[in-house]
């Protein structure tokens, strides 16, 4: 089956659309200019689908090398038959190919390869057949009993065989992939506490439960000491097939720590039958041998390497589901609401380096700084008051934006006073500041600001974070944002390279207004890099404004292939195109001009909002036969109509926007069943966690979600989601809140 046949039928796609993204991604198209403008040749597939179909076709055209690599190798081995070529062709996956090249691997030096050099191979061969002649054992091996290769013995010739022999029932493909199949369905993982790192706690206070879920909360809490983390190992014990993702990666953090010691607990005498039955043993007098070979075969060598590759695949899956979370996650968090034509002050808190002040005016130009010290070990709280009015007064400030780091709950509880003094209606709300101090470290950030320091930096991130929080987080490496479990354990490539793809989608689906936007923006966009973005600020610092989407080939190396890919993705507000502003990629500028010409409309009607009646239109006459007159596919219709309708719009501004608030909530205020309305933070295996406006984000555990069953909390919730909750347990001094969605709405 040829790649593009097995992908299409993988994505249940026509072949012709199959054939057509493969062309399209050798040719370096990107994905969002693949998904948004050229729909009709791959049948509308969303970006998600065309990223797993991109990852796919990777894979396969690495497992085909592979393949072929093996097939050459074999064969200058002069060893390939017709019915290895044809196991090695009908192999599905990397691990079959590697199973069935084992045997003709290039092995460094093992005792089985000291065997074959001593010149016991045959001997091997004659035990193996089980055919006696009337000799004893040692008979058969006498004749290969030779000092000068190293054979001493006949017992040494025995031991030789038996380890060539060893090796060759390790290397069988059958049995290695049988044996697997066997533990992935009945392995345990076990992991206990190494004794130089136990804990102070007694082993009878050390609870042993096979239901991961129940220790979620804890695990969950970023405060706890590895100790305590990890004293809930000793003793765990659940099965392969059973145990969660992030099971998995607790784990492996506690053994590359040092805390646990880990093992795959299989049943030994299961896996001998597996053996013992691709491996028969007649009543000879080789049995005694040949059992005890295949007892050593799985003890040192199947059992360790099998081990080690369940282990490995039960982490590649992990890693897969924990990125896979983070991506959930990031998305909606990019695509949070952006709080437009608001005048915002940036409130970094702490205390001996006081809070750090930035006002920031609607389009997030820094208009003043200032560090006020309200909290300890100064409680300068008068002069902190008297610093803010005077801001918030002078630049007439809306919206006050709270970091949610160190001393946030003391900085809020100041700011809930303060805004209650002053005439000025002004609102705030706790944003997370995760990452901030990356950002305020970083090259971008001394680039932004090299007169500030980082403190004040970290003021002005968390001001823009909630102004326009994808321009904002894009300049942070998305690995510091705060929405994952374990990222800094993942694969960091692959970690990378998907977080990339989600950053690269969020922005093209929003679009970027090529006058105002900063480099670190641009650079994501279809079609361009981090050269061509600056060479575009560079270009508009020097000539001013771009006038029209034709104004871009201007720019040095933005050449023809550029153009086509990044062309429908940057926007120019107030042009003389009012299609320039749009999402139409100036390929479809005649069509859409055509279409309105087709209903008695201009651009001018477009530019004052008149054609809000052009879907009814379009509906009426039929989009088959207007698609056919403009010479384009329907998908292409449609989204020009939508474009013209609402032209520059914002897709961000459908989501729910973030609560601003005027009071304070501590968790002490909390109780039992009271109802309250929260923002999703995080969601990860065993739940989410919900901001409810205390310090601390509360856990609703996957149980508490809804009333249906689901396998995974992001089946209900995203990230930026606003829900209502119900308090069910409060752990004040350890500070744990358990909150309750499906019980919100229910009176007890």
């Amino acid at each position: 089956m040829e790649i593009f046949e097995a992908l299409a039928k993988e994505f249940n796609i026509k072949e012709e659309y199959s054939k057509n993204l493969i062309k399209l991604l050798d040719e370096d198209a990107t994905i969002p200019f693949i998904a948004r403008y050229r729909k009709e040749m791959h049948g509308s597939l969303d970006d998600q689908v065309i990223r797993s179909f991109a990852d796919r076709l990777a894979y396969l055209r690495n497992f085909e090398d592979r393949k072929a690599t093996i097939l050459k190798s074999i064969d200058e081995q002069g060893k390939l038959t017709d019915d290895l070529r044809k196991k090695l062709d009908e192999a599905k996956t990397l691990t079959e190919l590697e199973d069935i090249y084992r045997p003709y691997k290039p092995k460094r030096k093992t005792r089985a390869t000291e065997a074959i050099a001593k010149g016991l191979e045959p001997l091997a061969d004659i035990i193996m057949e089980q055919k006696e002649d009337g000799k004893t054992l040692t008979e058969l091996a006498d004749p290969f009993v030779d000092e000068e290769k190293g054979v001493k013995s006949t017992d040494e010739a025995i031991q030789g065989a038996k380890d060539i022999i060893a090796e060759r029932i390790s290397d069988d493909s059958d049995t290695r992939k049988e044996l697997r199949e066997f533990l992935q369905k009945s392995a345990f993982i076990v992991s206990v506490m190494k004794k130089e790192k136990e804990t102070k706690k007694k082993k009878d206070e050390i609870k042993v439960v096979n239901n991961a879920d129940k220790y979620a909360e804890k695990e969950g809490s970023a405060k706890a000491s590895s100790a305590d983390t990890y004293a809930m190992y000793d003793g765990f014990k659940q099965e392969v097939a059973k145990i969660p993702s992030h099971r998995i990666l607790a784990i492996n953090r506690g053994e590359n720590e040092g805390f646990l010691k880990v093992s795959l607990e299989m049943n030994d005498e299961k896996c001998l039958e597996i053996i013992g039955k691709n491996f028969k043993v007649k009543e000879t007098i080789f049995k005694d041998v040949l059992l005890d070979t295949q007892k050593d075969s799985f003890e040192r060598l199947i059992a360790p390497s099998l081990e080690r590759e369940v282990r490995a695949e039960l982490t590649d899956k992990a890693n897969e589901q924990a990125i896979h979370n983070f991506e959930l996650n990031l998305k909606p968090l990019l695509m949070e609401a952006p709080l437009k034509n608001k005048r915002i002050l940036g409130f970094d808190p702490g205390y001996r380096m006081g809070c750090k002040l930035a006002v920031i005016d609607e389009n997030g130009k820094v208009l003043d700084t200032s560090v006020i010290y309200p909290t300890e070990p100064f409680k300068k709280i008068e002069d902190a008051k008297r610093i803010m009015t005077m801001l918030i007064s002078k630049h007439k400030v809306d919206v006050i934006s709270i970091g949610n780091g160190t001393a946030s709950k003391e900085s809020e509880i100041f700011v809930a006073d303060l805004i209650k003094m002053i005439d000025r209606k002004v609102n705030y709300a706790v944003v997370s500041e995760a990452g901030a101090s990356v950002y305020s470290a970083s090259k971008i950030g001394a680039e932004e600001f090299p007169d500030f320091n980082v403190n004040l930096r970290s003021a002005v991130s968390i001001a823009r974070r909630l102004q326009d929080p994808l321009a904002e987080l894009i300049k942070i490496d998305v690995k510091s944002i705060g929405v994952g479990q374990y990222q800094h354990d993942m694969p960091q490539k692959r970690l990378t390279e998907v977080l990339d793809g989600v950053v690269e989608d969020c922005v093209n689906a929003v679009g970027a207004d090529v006058n105002t936007a900063s480099p670190s923006l641009l650079k994501r966009v279809s079609g361009l890099n981090e050269g061509i973005a600056k060479n575009i600020v560079a270009y508009r610092e020097e000539n001013g404004a771009f006038a029209s989407r034709k104004e871009f080939l201007k720019v040095p190396k933005l050449g023809a292939k550029a153009f086509e890919q990044c062309a429908g993705f940057l926007r120019i507000a107030g042009g003389k195109e009012i299609l320039d502003n749009t999402s139409v990629h100036p390929e479809s500028y005649e069509s859409a001009k055509k279409l309105l010409e087709i209903f008695g409309m201009t651009k001018d009607d477009v530019k004052n909002g008149n054609v809000s009646k052009l879907p009814e239109l379009v509906a009426e006459r039929g989009e088959n036969k207007i698609a056919v007159e403009l010479g384009i596919g329907v998908p292409t219709l449609e989204d020009i109509v939508a474009e013209l309708v609402k032209p520059g719009r914002d897709i961000r501004e459908e989501a729910e926007h973030l609560e601003l608030r005027s009071d304070v909530l501590g968790i002490e205020d909390l109780k039992e069943g009271m109802t309250l309305k929260g923002t999703v933070r995080n969601v990860i295996d065993f739940g989410a966690f919900v901001d409810i406006g205390v310090h601390q984000d509360g856990l609703v555990h996957i149980s508490e979600i809804c009333d249906r069953f689901i396998k995974h909390p992001s089946e209900e919730l995203t990230v930026g989601q606003i829900v209502n909750v119900k308090v069910i347990s409060l752990d004040i001094p350890k500070k744990r809140i358990g909150l309750s969605i499906r019980k919100a709405g229910v009176e007890e």
